[in-house]
């Protein structure tokens, strides 16, 4: 199916303001959404009342949906959006289940290898998964026992700790890797294509 240009439109506005992937897919979804609740029709064709009687319909995913709707027509659309008149339906605030110390060993006990590694960067450098699967090795300072995030929630920088019990299995991970590539190189793959314009 061919990509429609104005969803391609949003993704590039995205893209252009380092929108996260995840936020990307998130906004594209509710555009489309909004889109087809309309029957089709362009939303530069719409205003007000259609994003009310959208909003209207949804419940729990109201939030979410506004932050793209808004993003669609302030920076793609050239429109203001204001004084938007709809039902927003509350959510109860959940406290988040912490697990014991205990229970993390236990669930660490349970894995092994990358997987073991991933999840406990995440419990003990307190990253989110995202930020813990788009870490990279300059990222990482063993001298100073530190890890830099960034674009995290937020698409803010921060740095955190990191505990020395981490520093041995990261770099035992490391080298794992890079024996792993070159190998990859010395039988003609392991390369990285760049666009053309980055080659001129």
């Amino acid at each position: 199916m061919k990509p429609s240009p104005f969803l391609e439109l949003i993704r590039t506005e995205l893209r252009t303001r380092h929108y996260s992937l995840k936020t990307e897919k998130t906004y594209l979804y509710w555009v489309r959404f909004f889109i087809h609740f309309h029957n089709k029709k362009h939303p530069k064709d719409m205003g007000n009342a259609e994003i009310e009687r959208f909003f209207n319909y949804l419940a729990a995913t109201q939030n979410q949906a506004l932050c793209a709707l808004v993003f669609m027509y302030r920076h793609v659309i050239n429109q203001e959006i204001e004084g938007l008149n709809y039902g927003y339906a509350k959510r109860p605030r959940n406290l988040p289940t912490v697990l014991s110390h205990s229970e993390v060993n236990g669930v660490l006990s349970c894995l092994s290898g990358k997987y073991w590694l991933i999840t406990a960067i995440l419990y003990g450098c307190g990253l989110r998964v995202n930020e813990a699967l788009r870490l990279r090795i300059k990222d990482i300072d063993f001298d100073n026992k530190s890890l830099f995030v960034f674009r995290g929630k937020g698409q803010k920088d921060r740095y955190t700790l990191l505990p020395t019990s981490l520093i041995d299995p990261i770099q035992k991970q490391i080298e794992k890797v890079k024996s792993i590539h070159a190998i990859d190189l010395s039988e003609g793959f392991g390369l990285s294509s760049v666009p053309l314009a980055l080659c001129r």
